[in-house]
């Protein structure tokens, strides 16, 4: 399947966001019972946020995998990558 310059486009904004996911979760972790409601995850048990880092992070995985980026820029996304892998580990 050949992806178009949009949809190119659109699945490195979905990995951005998921690294951005995966970093807010991380931040809202190390704050701890410091975590407040506008925290996202401040609920979360740290099972379900590693869960949820898991979750975003197999997404960047795979779209890392496909071949047919351009110029596209992946070091937040390979920042997150590792941090997640850190966390979840």
């Amino acid at each position: 399947m050949t992806r178009t310059a949009e949809e190119i486009a659109q699945a490195h904004k979905a990995c951005l966001d998921g690294a951005d996911t995966i970093n807010v979760v991380i931040a809202t972790h190390a704050k701890g019972s410091d975590a407040t409601e506008a925290d996202f995850g401040h609920d979360m048990t740290h099972d379900e946020k590693k869960a949820r880092v898991a979750r975003s992070v197999g997404y960047l995985k795979y779209q890392k995998t496909l071949t047919d980026w351009d110029k596209e820029d992946f070091t937040v996304i390979d920042k997150a990558i590792t941090d997640a892998d850190a966390f979840t580990g």
